[in-house]
């Protein structure tokens, strides 16, 4: 079973950055394309950023400018890169891939506070 693991989460000063690492392990997949995505409590997930295969990307209008995904050749792992950071970014950080049948991998998440 694929399983992604999220790895980087911390806490950091407002206007700060934070590097989040996202590896995938276990039965590999063609992934179409790998992500981030975020919650708080009471608040429904939220697409923070996502790349899909030949590099397309998608960001959350909240996040533009300041937030940058990447991944690695062999797309088993995927960053978050996160600049200017805001108290309002502090939340728990999911991993996401898609699969082959449009099929959704999640991480366990990784908390990141930002301080306020």
């Amino acid at each position: 079973q694929v399983q992604l693991m999220e790895s980087g989460g911390g806490s950091v000063q407002p206007g700060g950055s934070l590097r989040l690492s996202c590896v995938a392990s276990g039965r590999m997949l063609t992934f179409y394309g790998m992500g981030w995505y975020r919650q708080v409590p009471g608040k429904e997930r939220e697409l923070v950023a996502f790349i899909r295969g030949g590099g397309t990307t998608t960001y959350g209008e909240s996040v533009k400018g300041r937030f940058t995904i990447s991944r690695d050749k062999t797309y088993t792992k995927v960053y978050l890169q996160m600049s200017t950071l805001q108290p309002e970014d502090t939340a728990v950080y999911y991993c996401n891939a898609i699969g082959p049948g449009a099929s959704n991998y999640w991480g366990q998440g990784t908390q990141d506070p930002v301080d306020s």
